[in-house]
Order: C-alpha cells, then structure tokens, then sequence
C-alpha cells in the first residue's frame, strides 16, 4: 500500500471492483491519520476491512529497536531481505525533523562516513523510503501538538539520494501531496554529495526542484574535495561549483552548502577565506551550514577545537555570508551526521 501514490491506489480500486472514492478513504487514513489497521479504518466497509486486513501490506520495514536520547531518537528498520536501515527524529525548538534513509549503505565514499565503510548493498525502494516517515508517524501521533507530527523532512540519512533517484521522486511526490502528508516544499531537503549528472536531472525536474538542496560540499576546492570524497575525481569541483550558481531556484530560496569541519583538514583559516571568495559574489543563493566533525571509533578524523570553528565561521559572516554553525544531535544514540551505519544483519525467518 504505501507505495501507491492517490492515482495509482484510485486506479487499484478500479481494478478490485471497488468505488474511486474508496481509494481516497484509505489514502486518507494510512497519510492523514497514520492508521495501519484496517480495522480501525471506520468508515469502511465491515467486508472492505476484512478484505484489507487479509490481502494488504501496510509495512515494508518492521521496526526492530528504538533508541533514545534527549535530543532525539534513532530507529533501526529491518527490510523483508534481512538488511538494517537507520532512520533519526530530531527534536528541533518547536517541531521534529526526520532524517531519511534512501540507500542500504552508500558507495559515493567519503572518508569522514561511517555510512560509507560497507560500501552500497542496494537501494531502498519507495515503500521502504515512505514506511520510515510512517512508523515514526505511528509512533508519535498521540503526542500533544506539536509533537505529533513530523514537521520536516531531510534526505540526509544512509546513501546518496540521488543515486536513487525514481524511488527518490515517487516518495517526495507522495511526503508534498497535500491531499495526504501534506508536507511543505520549503521544509523538505535534498543532500547531495554533487553527483553532477543527476543534479541536472534535478534541476530539470519540476518535481525535485520544488524542494530544497543542500550540497555536501566539505571543501574550497578541488585538491582538499579529493582528499575526503573521492567523487570529486569524476565530478570536478569546478564543474559542480559552476552548476549550483546556475541552478534553477524556486522564487526565495537558498543553496545549503553543507560543510563538515575536521580537524586539520579543512579548518584553517585559508580554507574559510578560499571559500569566502567563491560565495560572497552568490550569496543571494546560498547559504553555508558548517557541521563540527562528529567522531566515530571507525574513522580516523577529529572535531575541531570550538574556537577554530568560530573563527570559521566568523571569517564567512565578515564577507556577509550567512553561516549557521549545526551542533549535531542525535550523538548519544549514534545517529548525527555522518555516524549511520548499519553494522549487523539480522537473519531471514523461515
């Protein structure tokens, strides 16, 4: 079920014999009301919800642990093939963001990832990508308002997202259906590791470019680029940096460059002004998130000291950039930028 957008669920309607508006009843309550009992779906038919509850699957994943911290709460999903899927609520001052997996593992390679270290083992496919959202969903929505809706969405967990990029557009099509999820455009993100053919899909893509990007850019330049992402050979620096000051923005939005600070790698001072020079002539159309390094026992990378990120950040406000500084949370459980990594499998039953 959570794989069908309203026309193709219309249209399985049609094909069972039953009426058009059936469909939207059940849209409704499986994307408005986050109901996965039939049972409970009251204004249908005693025999529909039997039919249902005999014939219909409302879950791709099963969710298997839940973790939490004060600051958020990591779930770990396991999917029908026996493989784990990491998915974090973050609780932000007024609402949750929900950081989405597209891909079991990841294979773009960045070297301050743990998600990286296993290498890709395949794609989530739609269902698997929405069931996140809905388990969470299930979880949280008997909590008082505001906390019993996810209020933002960013493709920001396990594996590049567009590397996945047709599983990618049927779940943003279904998260900004207002008839359903209702989430806004402007509180959905795309992160990237700049995958430069597929950003052009993107941008030609009415879809996918109504919602926000955010590029994970980690460097000033070709050379440093390199050294942390190996994509940068085949995806210059140069190149991506002359794609993103032509890219087609919806009418009061910014580019997020993402930035992750690791200690002597990128944090010197040189490198803030390298990267001053390259945004201060666009910085109607970017923005800069700098993201302290977040340790994990698998890499070999460190944070910076607090006063070298500041400085950092302080060099790009001089040059009247915007520049936010993330204190990543979900630390405790594992579950900040960076830290997902599904690390056992679980065997198939039966």
């Amino acid at each position: 079920m959570n794989r069908k957008n309203l026309e193709e669920l219309r249209r399985w309607a049609t094909e069972n014999n039953l009426e058009r508006y059936r469909a939207d009843q059940i849209y409704q309550w499986v994307y408005k009301k986050w109901e996965d009992n039939p049972w409970n779906m009251t204004n249908l038919s005693k025999e529909l919800r039997k039919w249902l509850s005999e014939n219909f699957k409302f879950h791709t994943l099963e969710k298997i642990e839940k973790v939490e911290a004060p600051d958020s709460v990591k779930y770990l999903f396991k999917t029908e093939d026996g493989h784990l899927v990491e998915t974090v609520l973050i609780r932000e001052k007024d609402h949750w963001t929900l950081c989405v997996s597209t891909q079991i593992g990841c294979n773009i390679g960045c070297k301050f990832c743990a998600t990286a270290k296993d290498g890709l083992i395949r794609n989530l496919t739609t269902a698997e990508i929405l069931d996140q959202l809905l388990w969470v969903q299930k979880d949280i929505k008997d909590l008082p308002k505001p906390w019993n809706k996810v209020r933002n969405i960013v493709f920001m967990g396990m594996g590049e997202p567009l590397a996945n990029f047709t599983n990618l557009k049927k779940a943003v099509e279904i998260f900004i259906d207002q008839r359903g999820i209702d989430i806004s455009k402007r509180r959905l993100t795309i992160s990237s590791s700049g995958i430069l053919y597929q950003l052009r899909k993107m941008a030609q893509d009415p879809v996918l470019r109504s919602v926000n990007l955010a590029i994970s850019l980690n460097a000033p330049n070709q050379e440093i680029r390199e050294e942390i992402m190996p994509i940068a050979r085949s995806n210059p620096f140069d190149e991506l940096w002359e794609l993103l000051v032509n890219y087609p923005l919806p009418e009061g939005r910014k580019i997020t460059l993402e930035y992750v600070l690791i200690k002597d790698i990128n944090d010197s001072e040189e490198c803030a002004y390298q990267l001053a020079k390259l945004v201060k002539p666009h910085r109607k159309r970017f923005k800069v998130n700098l993201i302290p390094f977040n340790p994990s026992p698998i890499l070999p990378y460190e944070r910076p000291e607090e006063e070298r990120i500041f400085k950092f950040q302080k060099i790009l406000l001089n040059h009247s950039i915007i520049a936010t500084i993330r204190w990543s949370k979900g630390q405790k459980v594992f579950g900040a930028c960076g830290q997902l990594r599904a690390k056992r499998e679980i065997p198939l039953i039966g």
